[in-house]
């Protein structure tokens, strides 16, 4: 993985970030994370000053993600992009089949029943096993399931079919293994492939950490 740090932002360009390890640091829990004014202002103003090519491409729900950020209601992709909210408010869902779904997460409920450390979130089309506070368990403290077809990637490619993302350079940020989809697609199109903290990667730029970031992004 390369670690060139990337070019100071354009406003000319179209805007891809993951949440958690990326915009936001880890907590114990998916329901204890904060946002803060600072990052808040400094996407408000990005997303102004792009006229609003910046999407926000998360594991988290779209409802999830609306309650961190209040105030502006950004494109964004929601489970991987099993839903999506286009720049027009337009929100798409994946298909899911109900009862594979179900059969799924009863089997990972049985299994991580009395575990001490494990949670286990059902999130709607797609389930995520979070071990955080199981501090033996290495990796990004997370395991997830969700549905094929529908990846990082994918949902950027939706949002660059659309104004005001079309015809932008495309910057994608993100941290663990699934946004390797994402920066493999930025990759193909020549844009910028953003990878935050350690690990190999098929990102050709870095920022070692999530402070980086947001000090990239007020540059």
């Amino acid at each position: 993985m390369s670690r060139r740090l990337p070019p100071s932002p354009r406003h000319e360009w179209a805007f891809f970030f993951d949440l958690d390890g990326t915009l936001i640091d880890f907590t114990e829990t998916p329901a204890a994370v904060r946002v803060g004014d600072e990052l808040r202002l400094l996407l408000e103003r990005l997303y102004r000053d792009t006229g609003g090519a910046v999407a926000l491409i998360s594991g988290r729900t779209i409802r999830d993600i609306d309650s961190l950020f209040p105030h502006t209601r950004m494109p964004v992709a929601g489970q991987h992009g099993a839903e999506r909210r286009s720049a027009l408010g337009i929100v798409t869902l994946h298909p899911v089949a109900a009862q594979r779904f179900e059969r799924v997460r009863l089997r990972m409920a049985d299994a991580v029943h009395g575990k001490a450390g494990l949670l286990l979130e059902n999130k709607g089309l797609s389930l995520a096993l979070h071990y955080r506070r199981a501090p033996r368990l290495a990796g990004k403290y997370l395991v997830e399931m969700r549905p094929a077809g529908k990846d990082k990637g994918a949902a950027i490619l939706d949002f660059l079919n659309e104004q005001p993302f079309q015809d932008r350079t495309a910057v994608f940020v993100g941290d663990d293994a699934s946004d390797e989809f994402g920066f493999a697609t930025v990759n193909r199109l020549g844009g910028y492939s953003i990878k935050v903290g350690l690990g190999r990667s098929a990102a050709r730029w870095h920022l070692p950490n999530v402070r980086a970031v947001r000090a990239w992004l007020a540059s």
